[in-house]
């Protein structure tokens, strides 16, 4: 057979590889139904239609005309291009596939940074149902930052490493150059890298008794090397160093306060909930387990925990750090009372595991609905991908009567508008909120408030015409039905549009 086939080594897999791609599999089966949210998704793809269409990026907000002149720094622009180049060879099915083959890559490479660590397949397995768990809300919402999310992944997969490698130098400048024009939480990677290196003097400190010591640490100054090639490897973006500034910028937005995903983590709700048990099952397994914690590693689950107080969008950069850790400190204590190996165990390489593996991976996309399309030919219907909040008959009625003035709609609609809309509509807000003017985000809120003065605001910016929400926007729905100025003229299971008389 090895004459007959040249590089027939090539073609030989361990059983372990089975392992994973069931794995990866299962995650792409689960997340490649799932439906594409009605929020920013739309908007990102609009600005890689533009991208792709004018062949630049914009510098200034494109899409809203109360934002007109507002300098634009777009930290995804690599997302937004690739994400609109899937959608126009595969549709919406395509993004779907590309949605769930990252979460896919997060689980992966988490998996192998847990097994690395334990040799342990249930605690491989617990570890990873924390990561989902505690990102499960965040899952459903189809943005660039899922992207950012694969980067961060890989870098912690780099970082728990058991040996260093020469070719981590040239991995990790690979990967920030790349994720710096992916998404802007590039600065995510570089925190983490700045609590292992800190961490490391730690624990130099610690066992030495002298903190100069750390300087002649061979860790230690690989990790600021590390620091400053991330650092290095990110300014290759079409900003340079002014990525940096507007990145922290947007995180002191004041109009981001009003949104519930930058809000401190309400621990009355469900998703602060199962941050709050999650914490307290880490803290329990740090307790018991009679080893030394690393300072980096308290440092890093510590720091970006109390991120994520501050600020719920933080959980996802958080859970990563609270799986690893809690499947490995929850291995040393079942080690000590169950002494059983889970392991997966050397097997010879074969040819046979190899075809099991690819079988498996063409299963497992050809259950996505972009493969059963692809395969049997089933016609992939937009209400059938989208979400049930997705205004997509709403749309269609206003794309056939082009609004000629301003426009009001809610902020979770208008990036939709803006993608399926009729050409240059004139979206009041999207959910680029940070490029909204301050004076316009305060009259947007006072209108889905019906505070005083709302009808003095629609008329100042002239507008003509009212899309909102019907589940959301009760009051302001009744407030418009009431006035004798305006006229229902369209309504739906989710939508309702007003028209001045």
């Amino acid at each position: 057979m090895r004459r007959l086939i040249p590089g027939y080594e090539w073609y030989k897999s361990p059983r372990s590889v089975l392992l994973f791609v069931a794995l990866g599999g299962a995650v792409l089966c689960f997340y490649g139904r799932q439906p594409l949210s009605h929020t920013d998704l739309w908007g990102h793809l609009a600005y890689g239609r533009l991208i792709c269409e004018t062949g630049r990026i914009p510098a200034t907000e494109p899409f809203m005309p109360l934002a007109r002149g507002v300098p634009l720094v777009d930290t995804a622009w690599l997302s937004q291009l690739v994400a609109y180049l899937v959608i126009s060879g595969s549709g919406p099915a395509g993004i779907q596939l590309l949605h769930a083959s990252a979460i896919a890559a997060c689980f992966l490479l988490l998996a192998g940074a847990i097994y690395c660590r334990t040799r342990n397949v249930p605690m491989t397995i617990a570890g990873l149902a924390v990561f989902a768990v505690l990102n499960w809300f965040q899952f459903h919402i189809v943005r660039p930052q899922i992207a950012g999310l694969v980067c961060y992944c890989a870098l912690l997969m780099l970082l728990t490493s058991r040996r260093w490698s020469r070719n981590f130098w040239w991995l990790t400048g690979t990967l920030f150059c790349v994720w710096a024009n992916l998404h802007g939480s590039f600065v995510v990677g570089l925190a983490l890298l700045a609590c292992a290196a800190v961490g490391r003097a730690i624990d130099v400190w610690r066992r030495t008794g002298r903190m100069a010591a750390a300087a002649g640490d061979k860790p230690f100054r690989r990790l600021l090397l590390l620091i400053l090639v991330g650092v290095a490897a990110s300014l290759v973006n079409p900003y340079g160093v002014r990525l940096y500034s507007e990145v922290f910028s947007v995180s002191r937005n004041p109009n981001l306060n009003d949104l519930v995903e930058w809000q401190p983590l309400a621990f009355r709700t469900r998703h602060g909930a199962i941050a709050c048990a999650a914490a307290i099952v880490l803290l329990v397994a740090w307790i018991f387990d009679r080893r030394r914690l690393r300072a980096g590693e308290v440092l890093a689950v510590v720091g970006f925990g109390a991120a994520t107080v501050y600020s719920a969008r933080m959980v996802l950069w958080w859970a990563p750090l609270a799986a690893v850790s809690f499947a490995v400190h929850a291995h040393a204590l079942l080690r000590r009372s169950w002494p059983v190996t889970w392991r997966l165990g050397r097997s010879r390489p074969a040819i046979g595991w190899t075809i099991a593996a690819v079988a498996l991976a063409a299963i497992s996309l050809a259950s996505t609905p972009l493969g059963q399309h692809l395969l049997f030919g089933r016609p992939i219907w937009l209400e059938a991908v989208v979400s049930a909040q997705t205004p997509v008959a709403a749309t269609r009625w206003l794309s056939g009567r082009p609004p000629a003035r301003q426009i009001f709609n809610i902020y979770e609609w208008g990036d939709y508008l803006v993608w399926a809309g009729p050409p240059d509509v004139p979206v009041f807000v999207t959910s680029q909120a940070h490029l909204v003017p301050r004076a316009v985000w305060r009259d947007y809120m006072s209108v889905i408030g019906v505070s005083p003065g709302w009808q003095e605001i629609l008329d100042r910016y002239e507008v003509d015409l009212v899309l909102v929400d019907k589940r959301r926007r009760r009051p302001l729905i009744g407030a418009l039905t009431k006035e004798g100025g305006w006229k229902r003229v369209y309504e739906d299971g989710i939508a309702v549009i007003f028209t001045r008389r």
